[in-house]
């Protein structure tokens, strides 16, 4: 390329400057010069507070060490998800989803192994506390950093995503992106649909080859401006709105995201390395934002507590086209589905990357951007899948909310079929290779899951004989967990060795 052409992001915070790092970093050198224009009078959402282990790809890829951004950004380590009061069975009001690893390959074949034996009536141990390492560390409070420093296994991280959009944005700077803090007032398109140009509230005029909206729900580039069509999740996954609620920071600090259910949602515990991250997910349909705060402060005893709750709107659903014309849709603005199992930064992360990938492939046209579409699609379904499986398998009758959750009929052919194999007692594994869907959420995942709520059709006899040696695996898991630090030591010899 002989002259060098501009990608323009509209929006900042977690979203925009993961897209305007990744996108300057892969594409500067093939002549592409990247620009962010924040506007000032926006203010960054910043809730979502967790990760999936992708994250720590993402880091590794720009050659960022766990020391040099977690201090700055409060994070935490995070093993998996612990599941409460999802199901009223009192064998199964709680579980945990691990983060799949590769120490965990010997111990889940026995934990399939009982899920199978339970579908077909035989009594045995399905407990993930029992059979994965991440629930065993996730327990005693661990990191999932061995003693001798290395990385374990598999993780996630917890974080303060407002700081951690200002270190992004630091560092993006210093990698030459231009940032222009103004506000986009009017856009120019050319014939063809495709986006000219941004007028800015200071008088400049922003020309671009290639676009990125990273506006949030707004949408301003892809959906205002474009008009491409918003796919609703709303009949599938009720929750619209949520309370954030910082509280003092837990004492032991935990390593796991704990989801409770309640009345009318569930309830979110973070714990940062300097407060708590609270919040409750809740359907507007089903009680007011006042009585969802109410609620949310009685969980948490703070009734009377001075600091004021956030309280936010969802547009829970995805776009038809993710890259449509020169546009680039990246974060809220591309969709979302809620934050039940922290995919949000995932998604983001995914959507560059493919991105990057297809442009570079079609040497930087829109050759691939069908398939790109195709695969960004099937990615939110995927997941928005496993989510509604959380719902539609829920065990509470206390509430009309869980009740007309479980009642709903409205899911995917995918979800369906899944759902159905399991309750006939077929080859799980089977149905998800078959379906290609592995790569959103493994069969262990999902075995997870509908183990987890106690979705066992089949008649339970009487306790029969473990087809593997629980007690085995218990010990073995109990000695290898004592070779990692706890999440305090981790987060300590952190700051001891923390980067500028």
């Amino acid at each position: 390329m002989n002259t060098r052409q501009n990608i323009v992001i509209v929006g900042g915070g977690t979203a925009g400057w993961m897209a305007a790092n990744m996108l300057q970093q892969q594409l500067g050198s093939s002549g592409f010069n990247c620009i962010l224009i924040e506007s000032p009078d926006i203010p960054t959402i910043g809730v979502g507070e967790g990760s999936t282990p992708q994250l720590k790809s993402f880091f590794s890829a720009l050659g960022i060490t766990e020391s040099q951004w977690m201090p700055q950004c409060h994070a935490t380590y995070k093993n998996g998800i612990s599941f409460k009061n999802w199901s009223v069975d009192k064998d199964h009001r709680e579980y945990f989803h691990p983060f799949p690893s590769a120490v965990d390959q010997h111990t889940a074949r026995g934990f399939l192994q009982h899920c199978i034996a339970k579908q077909q009536g035989r009594n045995v141990d399905t407990q993930t506390d029992r059979f994965f390492l991440a629930a065993q560390l996730a327990k005693q409070n661990r990191s999932p950093i061995l003693k001798s420093g290395a990385v374990g296994i598999s993780y996630g991280y917890h974080f303060d995503s407002v700081l951690l959009g200002k270190y992004l944005q630091k560092l993006t700077v210093k990698q030459g992106v231009q940032h222009i803090k103004s506000t986009v007032v009017g856009i120019k398109l050319h014939l063809n649909g495709d986006i000219k140009s941004l007028q800015l509230a200071d008088g400049q005029v922003i020309e671009a080859e290639l676009f990125v909206d990273c506006s949030g729900f707004k949408a301003l580039l892809i959906q205002q401006t474009l008009g491409t069509e918003f796919i609703s999740y709303r009949s599938q996954l009720f929750n619209d709105s949520a309370i954030a609620l910082p509280s003092t920071q837990l004492t032991p600090l935990t390593s796991q995201t704990v989801a409770t259910a309640l009345n009318h949602g569930w309830a979110w515990e973070i714990p940062l390395s300097n407060r708590t991250g609270n919040g409750y997910v809740y359907s507007s349909d089903y009680c007011s934002a006042e009585q969802a705060e109410t609620e949310l402060r009685q969980k948490l005893n703070m009734i009377n507590y001075p600091v004021a709750a956030k309280h936010l709107k969802m547009k829970v659903g995805r776009v038809a086209l993710h890259w449509n014309n020169n546009c680039l849709a990246v974060g809220l603005s591309q969709g979302f589905i809620e934050p039940l199992e922290a995919t949000a930064l995932h998604l983001v992360q995914h959507t560059i990357e493919s991105f990057i990938s297809a442009f570079s492939a079609g040497n930087f046209s829109t050759q691939h951007q069908a398939q790109f579409n195709q695969r960004i699609n099937a990615r939110f379904d995927g997941i928005r899948d496993y989510i509604v499986c959380h719902y539609k398998v829920n065990q509470r009758h206390d509430s009309a909310y869980w009740r007309d959750n479980r009642a709903n009929t409205n899911m995917s052919n995918s979800l369906q079929a899944i759902l159905e194999c399991w309750d006939k007692g077929g080859d799980l594994l089977a149905e998800i290779n078959q379906q290609q869907i592995a790569g959103y959420y493994s069969a262990v995942s999902w075995y997870c899951l509908l183990a987890g709520y106690g979705r066992f059709v089949a008649t339970q006899h009487k306790p029969t004989e473990a087809l593997v040696n629980i007690s085995e695996i218990e010990r073995s898991l109990q000695q290898l967990s004592q070779q990692f630090l706890d999440q305090n030591q981790a987060l300590d010899f952190l700051a001891a060795t923390t980067e500028i």
